[in-house]
């Protein structure tokens, strides 16, 4: 080869993606070449087109699958590059692509080249820049997903709400009145996109993934969206919103803090399970601890409360103890031990019987 590059100058090209699906799998695309190819398809099919390669970034090793690979052009894509072996143009490099303003939408099956017309997907839009619409800003043409986020946003969301009760107290006259808790509902936050041109930086798969890194002055984001619309937004006062479409796993091999300075709540529309200590390990225990001056508040609107120690005890240690029953109290054991190192009161308005063998009243 007489002529290469860096020693006879660059022969440089600007063309127009026809082909990506590279046997080699090395990222190389097929480019029709303004002023090098015809655009006619039959004199040149796509096929004989020569597979260039992409220049990848600094930020992008491009060895051993580390960095971005491949890189994001697809058919319909404007480039720009150079041919490393000069004048003979069997070696393309592409450097770059060349965002633009479409005028009109690819014909599949085309005769014409310089388009997509294997596929007649790109370009998408006409008389409308190739910038993501979500860094362009236009409020009368949003981006779909934006739309989407504002219109799947749940309010009305219950929290727990612990309803005031008196407990009646047998023979030590007013009852105690616990409080209640009202438990106002809350809604997810709005987004607070206000893109301001050119401060998004937006990222979109063809797939329809989203990343956004919004600079925005008072209205800096970051957003990260899955194409089925599970993602998180972090607000400009760095409130953070996560929205999950189907189910979430959290795996964690070793040990789990969370330290919540404020409060938290939490609402589950059906059922709650917690199993803790399923290694049956010793001492891996499940501890609550309240601090001083809050309560435990437990509230069963319709349905039990069952607590059941299947191989061990159940123990409570109070300063006062207070049941009240409005119905049937009821305890059945074999031995029962019954200590009061005070005064015992009974008020029975009722049958007072007692059925066994005989009593001892010492």
């Amino acid at each position: 080869m007489s002529n290469f590059m860096g020693k006879d100058g660059f022969q440089w090209f600007v063309g127009v993606v026809e082909d990506r699906q590279d046997p080699q799998k090395l990222g190389r695309v097929r480019v029709r070449c303004l002023g090098y190819h015809t655009e006619n398809h039959t004199d040149l099919p796509t096929s004989d087109l020569p597979w260039a390669h992409p220049m990848n970034p600094i930020t992008s090793a491009t060895v051993s699958g580390v960095g971005q690979t491949p890189l994001g052009t697809v058919e319909g894509t404007w480039v720009i590059g150079f041919f490393q072996d000069g004048a003979d143009c069997q070696q393309p490099i592409i450097m770059g692509t060349l965002p633009g303003v479409p005028s009109g939408l690819p014909t599949k099956d085309s005769a014409k080249g310089f388009q997509d017309r294997l596929n007649a997907n790109y370009p998408k839009y006409v008389d409308e820049p190739d910038v993501n619409r979500l860094a362009v800003n236009n409020e009368n043409n949003p981006h779909p997903t934006l739309t989407l986020r504002k219109a799947d946003r749940t309010t009305d969301i219950g929290r727990a709400d612990f309803n005031p009760i008196d407990i009646s107290r047998a023979n030590v006259g007013e009852p105690i009145s616990l409080e209640g808790d009202d438990g106002t509902k809350f809604d997810e936050p709005e987004t607070d996109y206000k893109a301001n041109y050119p401060h998004n930086h937006v990222y979109e798969s063809e797939g329809g993934h989203l990343r956004e890194f919004d600079d925005t002055v008072n209205a800096k984001r970051i957003h990260e969206r899955h194409a089925s619309g599970s993602g998180y937004e972090i607000l400009n006062d760095g409130t953070k919103v996560t929205r999950v479409k189907k189910d979430n796993f959290d795996i964690i091999t070793n040990d789990h803090f969370a330290h919540i300075q404020g409060k938290s709540s939490s609402t589950t529309d059906k059922g709650v399970r917690v199993f803790v200590n399923a290694s049956a390990t010793a001492s891996n225990d499940y501890t609550i601890q309240v601090g001083s001056n809050a309560n435990v508040n437990i509230q069963v609107d319709k349905g039990d409360v069952n607590v059941v120690a299947t191989q061990g005890n159940v123990n409570m240690k109070a300063e006062n103890m207070n049941l009240d029953v409005t119905e049937t109290f009821g305890v059945k054991c074999r031995n029962m031990n019954v200590e009061v190192n005070g005064t015992l009161r009974e008020l029975v308005t009722g049958e007072n019987k007692k059925t066994g063998k005989p009593i001892n009243l010492n």
